[in-house]
């Protein structure tokens, strides 16, 4: 078999009817399929809190994952939390909550207070420039292994992001080092306005993996279980020393590109009831329900204990002390320059002011 598979049919383990495809298997155990559906019930929510906040003005400009909740959550469940590492583009939240992300930081760093600028271990931080972080990605990955670590990189970007060069020196380096690094490529068929149709003439994205010398996958990124065992297979490989994969997950994006989009200019109401009727959280509560882990009151119990979790991280943020105007110009230079240090006391001396 060549190292790229079959990319031209996406995988589908579960159909959006939620019923299992001929002869598969979950893969996923009990317990894991809980932990998915929730971590994907909490990024819908929150993606609902985020954007109420965002309209009162207590939060900045955020991108929601709805729609997509399958891809990270399906890829963030065949990680090692405690040792593999996660670089996220910035629509992969339910893969930095599974990796540490507390929920209070996520709010602090959306109202782009300092506090929330840190990640916790193993995880980089939230990349807006797309495809940004995947140079760094393989970087890291190539670096692990000279340390003799068997830990595994996984980083995210959009379709948007697979038109950039990043994309592609990233992709191409990482194959000639071998690196144990896995490229998912999120293609939600907008890179923000632009479909994919008019970025691309190839059919499929997973494709250019050939050109690199890596294993290329295709895969319903809808389907939390066909993510989960693509994913596990590419980790497994990257883990044992057979280099990098592109995994293409086709998907849909529900909402707006961020909060300061309007979807409705350019996406077609067809296309969007087709994508509401194929989306991940239906047909995985619907698998759920039908093997017994999920029943209506369970759901109602899981949604009341989710709004009180993002009530209370709302809150602890507001509570938090306002951000000292200086510590925004730390940990850019090892030595500010003097026009940062200018701006530094200025900024010092407004507020002592005020």
């Amino acid at each position: 078999m060549s190292p790229n598979g079959d990319t031209s049919t996406p995988l589908q383990i579960l159909d959006p009817a939620g019923s299992l495809a001929p002869g598969a298997e979950a893969g996923l155990t009990d317990d894991q399929l809980r932990e998915g559906f929730r971590l994907m019930l909490l990024s819908r929510m929150f993606d609902e809190r985020a954007f109420t906040l965002q309209r009162q003005g207590r939060l900045g400009t955020f991108s929601p994952t709805r729609g997509q909740e399958a891809t990270s959550t399906g890829v963030s469940l065949a990680l090692r939390p405690e040792t593999d590492w996660l670089v996220p583009q910035y629509r992969e939240f339910p893969a930095l909550i599974r990796h540490g992300w507390a929920l209070r930081d996520v709010v602090l760093y959306y109202r782009g207070h300092p506090h929330g600028w840190p990640m916790p271990d193993r995880l980089l931080n939230v990349q807006i420039a797309l495809a940004a972080q995947l140079p760094h990605a393989t970087g890291l990955a190539w670096g692990l292994a000279h340390q003799g670590s068997d830990a595994v990189v996984v980083a995210f970007c959009g379709d948007g992001g697979s038109s950039e060069g990043d994309f592609h020196e990233a992709l191409n380096f990482a194959g000639v080092l071998n690196a144990p690094v896995v490229f998912v490529l999120q293609n939600n068929q907008w890179a923000i306005s632009t479909p994919v149709s008019l970025q691309t003439a190839a059919s499929s994205l997973a494709d250019r993996a050939a050109g690199y010398g890596i294993a290329g996958r295709c895969v319903d990124g809808n389907d939390l279980l066909a993510v989960y065992a693509t994913a596990r297979e590419a980790v497994e490989r990257a883990r044992s020393g057979g280099g990098p994969t592109l995994i293409e997950a086709r998907t849909f994006r529900l909402g707006p590109h961020n909060t300061i989009d309007e979807p409705s200019r350019y996406v077609a109401p067809e296309r969007l009831e087709e994508a509401e009727r194929e989306e991940p959280l239906i047909r995985v509560r619907a698998f759920m329900r039908e093997r017994g882990l999920l029943s209506e009151e369970d759901e109602r119990a899981q949604l009341e204990e989710i709004g009180h979790t993002i009530d209370t991280a709302v809150a602890e943020a507001d509570a938090y002390p306002p951000p000292d105007p200086a510590e925004v110009f730390e940990h850019v230079y090892a030595t500010n320059p003097a026009r940062l240090t200018a701006q530094r006391e200025r900024a010092v001396a407004a507020r002592s002011v005020s």
